[in-house]
């Protein structure tokens, strides 16, 4: 579904595995994961509630729905951007998260912010 210019995000998400958080005994790995979501279109746009769905790698999903972003409904101008740091726990080594944030134009115009779909695992060292 292609966006209308004067209403569009993008969505860029990096990630990091938390071995501190993590107990692979006890099947738990902790993700932080560091999202920066820019208004690219000509209006200003308020990010209203988020829709996540998180997956392990045996294919398990949750999904986590809710108002804003860590407690925030951050409103992004033209060319705006704004970034946080939230995180996420599954049950395997390697998983994936995806999904949308919902966003409202200042004239009143829903629109959604598209996640991609971008993989959670331990980043391997090499010694």
């Amino acid at each position: 579904m292609a966006q209308n210019s004067r209403y569009a995000c993008v969505v860029k998400v990096k990630t990091t595995f938390l071995a501190d958080q993590s107990n692979p005994d006890e099947s738990k790995f902790a993700f932080a994961y560091t999202v920066t979501i820019t208004n690219t279109g000509s209006v200003p746009a308020q990010l209203i509630s988020r829709h996540w769905i998180i997956t392990n790698a045996h294919q398990e999903s949750q999904e986590v729905k809710g108002l804003g972003v860590i407690g925030e409904q951050p409103l992004l101008a033209p060319n705006e951007h704004y970034e946080y740091t939230s995180g996420t726990l599954i049950t395997t080594a390697t998983g994936e998260m995806r999904g949308s944030y919902q966003m409202v134009a200042e004239d009143g115009t829903l629109f959604e912010a598209i996640i991609e779909p971008f993989p959670l695992y331990q980043h391997r060292v090499l010694h």
